[in-house]
């Protein structure tokens, strides 16, 4: 008998998203759902592992990231790794640093080995790479809409959305003056989009709307520095656009002898495992990386082997609660 572990381990997925696509089926997106019976299938009939680095021209796919070190990419990276591996594609990886140039450079690197298909993330949806919008093979875009036309696909997420009601949800515990941490803005259309739910839920709520405090996404995570910004702002919770600032937040908030959350509250997007094991837990929002991988591989190989049509996958989001959300100090409260 073919377990659900064994089953995510070669779809790239989770076991309980193994368990909904043969319980609950319609929960799960299509091409996720496909890789998976494909998985079982493959499984049971004992077929050998396909050969991870085909020699065969038109095998490779290219992956554009970020960064290597950002833990929801390499959770990605890893779970679309393996659905193209079950589909006998080898996987050429190439990395941005957050800096326009980087991804020109990478974008025309990764063409020049010919892919049969690229999977990108790029810093910016608006601004694509010259080389890229001139000519393409299929792409699929993560966390961001197409970046060209013609044979492109995206999964993604309502980042704004996503930001507001994690944003309604620091204001349910009582707090009036939020700071949002990112990374530069120009580096991210992401981040750009969650100050702007941010921004939405302060807004709705008549509240001010102070301006964003942005830093490097390659640099800053261990050296965040918010000396001069709780000074003059004095907010009581921060909402950071991915969990590493957050983190790396809790630790500048300590550096100022400030206690999380009994002084300051903060919460941040992504849900890496990383903040589970902080003290207090990271309050956050969970997105679906592994699906994410697992999806845009399954995408583009529909694109490249069975010439289907461009579409978009819009996944599902979830708050995952943590102990570093409470409420504002006393003297602050509304």
């Amino acid at each position: 008998m073919v377990s659900y572990r064994e089953i995510a381990r070669v779809a790239g997925c989770s076991a309980a998203t193994v368990s909904r696509a043969f319980n609950t089926p319609g929960r799960v997106a299509p091409p996720l759902l496909r890789a998976i019976r494909e998985a079982e299938t493959r499984l049971r009939s004992g077929a050998p592992p396909v050969d991870p680095t085909p020699a065969r021209q038109g095998r490779l796919v290219g992956v554009l990231i970020p960064s290597m070190g950002n833990p929801v990419f390499a959770t990605i990276l890893s779970a679309l790794q393996r659905r193209l591996r079950l589909g006998g594609y080898g996987v050429l990886i190439a990395q941005s640093n957050y800096e326009a140039e980087e991804e020109g450079e990478a974008v025309e690197t990764l063409l020049a080995e010919r892919p049969a298909g690229l999977i990108l993330t790029l810093c910016d949806a608006a601004r694509p790479p010259p080389s890229l919008v001139a000519s393409h093979p299929p792409c699929v875009f993560l966390h961001q809409p197409p970046a060209v036309s013609g044979a492109s696909a995206a999964v993604t997420l309502d980042n704004r959305a996503c930001a507001r009601q994690l944003t309604d949800l620091v204001l349910a515990a009582g707090h009036r003056r939020l700071l949002f941490l990112s990374g530069n803005f120009t580096a991210s259309d992401r981040a750009r989009a969650r100050y702007e739910g941010f921004c939405d839920s302060l807004r709705a709520a008549g509240l001010p709307v102070l301006p964003a405090s942005e830093v490097s996404f390659v640099d800053d995570y261990a050296h965040v520095d918010l000396t001069e910004t709780m000074e003059r702002h004095r907010p009581t919770a921060i909402v950071a656009s991915n969990d590493l600032l957050a983190l790396g937040a809790m630790g500048a908030l300590r550096r100022l002898g400030l206690a999380i959350p009994e002084d300051v509250s903060v919460v941040g997007f992504d849900g890496i495992e990383l903040g589970r094991l902080a003290m207090p837990t990271l309050a956050t929002m969970e997105l679906p990386n592994q699906a994410m991988g697992a999806c845009a591989a399954s995408l583009l190989l529909d694109m490249v082997e069975r010439g289907a049509p461009s579409h978009g996958l819009d996944l599902p989001f979830g708050y995952r609660p943590g102990g570093s959300l409470g409420p504002p100090p006393p003297e602050t409260s509304a």
